[in-house]
């Protein structure tokens, strides 16, 4: 009985040293913290949606610097990832503040050499020639790529969708003409329109 008694202590010890043993990790587990959800930590806005700070201008959900609601998925899914959006923080607010600020003094820059530019082109007139009737009617037309390649060869790059055209022009004949280069900056220039051969006349 005495050897039986032994055995069974042997055994429950044994058997409380495996328990011990698979408990460590756990102990081990708790010496972390716990991290809580996303949902936990997702500001909400008015309408329950997620509340975020766009870092980038989002077509139809706002512009840059703008504290927006969308919904969950989109914002968790889409605009954090993307680096489009952030949760809004009073850092992420003075970061974007500063980009926003050397952003506009970039542009401000910018306008300024467009307006320099403007004046030169103000005082700019191109030459085109095209094949037209005696009546003065032209086989086919002028049109924003013609003006842009008569400005090139008088050194002046412009792109096509900044030369303002309400139609193609289909007549010989001086036409004015206004290059948007920016929303303040829209110089007029003058486009002669001349049968193949022919020259300007004196504006």
């Amino acid at each position: 009985m005495a050897k039986t008694a032994s055995t069974d202590d042997k055994k429950g010890k044994k058997g409380r040293g495996k328990r011990s043993a698979e408990a460590t990790p756990a102990k081990a587990k708790e010496r972390f913290p716990k991290i809580p959800k996303v949902r936990e930590q997702m500001p909400r806005g008015k309408h329950g949606g997620m509340e975020l700070m766009l870092i980038e201008d989002v077509m139809h959900v706002g512009r840059q610097g703008d504290v927006v609601e969308v919904r969950p998925g989109y914002g968790r899914n889409y605009l954090i990832p993307m680096g489009l959006a952030t949760f809004v923080t009073p850092q992420a607010k003075a970061r974007i503040d500063k980009h926003r600020s050397n952003v506009e003094a970039l542009r401000i820059a910018h306008v300024a050499e467009l307006k320099v530019l403007a004046k030169k082109l103000e005082a700019v007139s191109v030459t085109i020639e095209a094949n037209a009737t005696p009546e003065g009617h032209l086989y086919g037309s002028v049109a924003g790529p013609d003006i842009v390649a008569a400005l090139a060869k008088e050194g002046f790059a412009v792109e096509p969708e900044q030369v303002q055209l309400e139609g193609a022009l289909k007549e010989l004949g001086l036409y004015h003409v206004k290059l948007k280069l920016a929303d303040e900056v829209e110089p007029e220039i003058k486009v002669w329109v001349v049968p193949t051969g022919g020259k300007a006349a004196e504006a």
